[in-house]
């Protein structure tokens, strides 16, 4: 029954963009038409987002899943999406570092970012990981403080890096394979839905399907993902089999900072290779995460739904029926922009009644309390 709530729920979102988009349109034929380049646009821009806000809530997954609740994904998103945008300016910016080598080879500079951002994720998590398990101090708190400390940090490197002229924002130049455009996969085609499709055909978006594969099969199909279950459901039955708690909650919630840095860094590219406003992608993706009931493919779904969400909020000039809908309110684009949170509210009521969280998460690991 939850499976098929969740389908239809996006089967009607995605209609009422259609007809809103051939309501837009309804002037071209003698009909009603839809403007299927203006759809191949916004589904593309869809694909775009949908890959950062899966990367990070796959990050709350694995970490929820060794029993550690990480509320500080939008911190630990921030510090990677920086880390990875201040890395490729360096190697492929003006001011390059190894411009000559960066230049012959732009797709291994933007993989060398991505990489270096889950680093520096992995590394701000540490701290969530030594609070939340070597200290048991409250995970909930402890995710509340990095989220607080990412912000000022950010900003600050920023400040000292360009002289505060930039203020909290950071533009990097983007590489030629930061797009996979048709014409560098040497593909010419007049089709102008094809062009839209793939104007937002990042480079993170095939390793971001490699990603949940990886994760999907590395969870259940792998002794190290039965683990990391067994260490979130029983932690106490899996350390009487001789699994080390500690060690695989810490490998939980590394994998967590690596999966949600290289998410911030994603999240940077259909911006306009600017590092900005993240504007509470960290809980939109705990939202997504509980939507998806813990799982990669759920997730995978959930993400879609969200981005699409967020897309169409964010396009509302461009279709004229959702333009006219508020025409005379104040602001009315505030209201649309209002859209993913308030969904991720309903989803929330909706889903939370069945589904099922890791029965240890949130809860410090003692073994003087077997």
């Amino acid at each position: 029954m939850k499976k098929v709530s969740k389908i239809i729920i996006c089967i009607l979102l995605i209609a009422v963009v259609a007809t809103a988009l051939a309501c837009s349109t309804g002037e071209k034929t003698a009909g009603v038409g839809i403007d299927w380049a203006q759809l191949a646009g916004i589904l593309s821009t869809t694909i775009a987002f949908t890959v950062p806000f899966m990367l990070i809530a796959l990050g709350g997954m694995f970490s929820e899943r060794s029993g550690v609740i990480n509320l500080a994904l939008e911190g630990i998103a921030i510090v990677g999406g920086l880390v990875g945008a201040i890395t490729l300016e360096r190697l492929f910016g003006s001011a390059a570092v190894f411009g000559a080598w960066a230049a012959k080879m732009p797709e291994l500079a933007m993989i060398i970012s991505l990489l270096l951002s889950g680093a520096a994720g992995s590394l701000f998590a540490l701290l969530l990981g030594f609070a939340a398990i070597h200290l048991k101090a409250d995970q909930t708190i402890g995710g509340t403080a990095l989220n607080l400390l990412a912000v000022p940090v950010a900003t600050l490197i920023i400040w000292a890096i360009t002289a505060g002229a930039s203020g909290s924002n950071f533009s990097y130049k983007s590489t030629p394979w930061r797009i996979i455009s048709l014409e560098r996969m040497g593909i010419t085609t007049n089709s102008e839905v094809v062009r839209k499709l793939m104007q937002g055909f990042f480079i993170t978006t095939p390793l971001a399907i490699l990603i949940l594969i990886i994760a999907t099969v590395v969870l259940y199909k792998t002794r190290f993902g039965l683990r990391i279950r067994a260490c979130g459901e029983h932690p106490h039955a899996a350390d009487s089999v001789g699994i080390n708690v500690y060690k695989m909650r810490y490998a939980g919630v590394l994998i967590s900072g690596f999966l949600a840095g290289m998410g911030g860094f994603a999240y940077t590219q259909p911006q306009g290779a600017t590092f900005a406003n993240f504007g509470g992608i960290g809980f939109l993706a705990l939202g997504i995460m509980i939507f998806g009931n813990w799982k990669p493919i759920s997730i995978a779904g959930a993400a879609f739904l969200f981005a699409l969400c967020r897309v169409v909020a964010n396009s509302t000039n461009q279709i004229p029926f959702l333009a006219g809908l508020f025409k005379g309110a104040n602001a009315s684009e505030y209201l649309y922009r209002m859209l993913p949170f308030i969904i991720t509210m309903l989803v929330l009521v909706i889903a939370s009644r069945k589904s099922r969280a890791p029965k240890a998460e949130g809860i410090p690991y003692d073994k003087s309390t077997r």
